[in-house]
């Protein structure tokens, strides 16, 4: 399908690797620019791939400060933004019961924060296109985990501010939405599974429990619905939040 995103210029915060680099080579297969916000030297080879229609912002998004200069970079650059990915983050596993006030604040400006400094860096370039917005958030948002306080609350607030954002911004005629993935293999994933004993067995556990084709989400397939959403195709979808996750949240895992 062809979305009419060619030139257009879209930021992608963590996009140089799992589902922000699946969004990225989308993106680039569409014909769209991305912008890759991520520290990983990775996001310059998407640069490479691209061609050379990309950029590649070698940043940790940890203040202010960050954000608003990323935003210039690519104001700078292209002159134009016409959609914002947010879906840097990592569960950290920042709990309750062992956690501290301080990690727990910690867990959310890492998670949380430049969600919504890059939203509101990016909104007179936004306002400009009639642009959109796509979060990323997470089946635990949803379902609980246990033992991930931070990165949950971060998620949760994610889906608030989807809503939020769709009102506020609906006489702008800027779209947000949110995609909820839930068991993606990603490296981050990877290594998690490696600090089981077993990881082939834990692996097999929780596929067993996704309902369609007891399988992973595949990261290109969280890509194809945001790049969807990012699209005019998506003209009058706003303040969503679409789940692809094999039924995982919502259907009974006994199926």
């Amino acid at each position: 399908m062809n979305l009419n995103l060619q030139n257009h210029i879209i930021l992608i915060s963590g996009g140089a690797k799992g589902i922000g680099a699946a969004i990225s080579k989308t993106l680039i297969e569409e014909g769209a620019i991305p912008v890759i916000i991520d520290p990983s030297p990775e996001g310059q080879q998407l640069v490479e791939l691209a061609h050379g229609k990309a950029l590649h912002i070698p940043i940790r998004l940890t203040d202010e400060d960050d954000t608003e200069n990323v935003i210039q970079q690519a104001i700078k650059k292209f002159g134009k933004i016409h959609g914002l990915v947010n879906n840097a983050g990592a569960n950290d596993g920042i709990s309750l019961e062992n956690g501290t006030p301080k990690e727990f604040l910690n867990s959310l400006s890492k998670n949380l924060l430049h969600y919504y400094n890059l939203a509101h860096f990016a909104l007179p370039y936004l306002k400009a296109t009639k642009g959109s917005i796509v979060n990323i958030s997470s089946k635990t948002a949803i379902t609980g985990q246990g033992g991930t306080s931070g990165y949950v609350a971060a998620k949760g607030a994610q889906l608030a501010l989807t809503r939020e954002w769709a009102a506020e911004l609906l006489p702008y005629h800027i779209r947000v939405n949110a995609v909820i993935p839930a068991e993606v293999m990603t490296p981050l994933y990877k290594n998690w599974l490696g600090t089981f004993p077993d990881p082939n067995s834990k692996l097999k556990e929780i596929t067993d429990r996704i309902p369609l084709e007891k399988r992973m989400t595949r990261p290109e397939e969280i890509a194809s619905m945001v790049v969807f959403l990012l699209s005019e195709k998506a003209s009058h979808i706003t303040g969503q939040h679409l789940f692809v996750d094999g039924g995982y949240t919502h259907l009974d895992r006994a199926l």
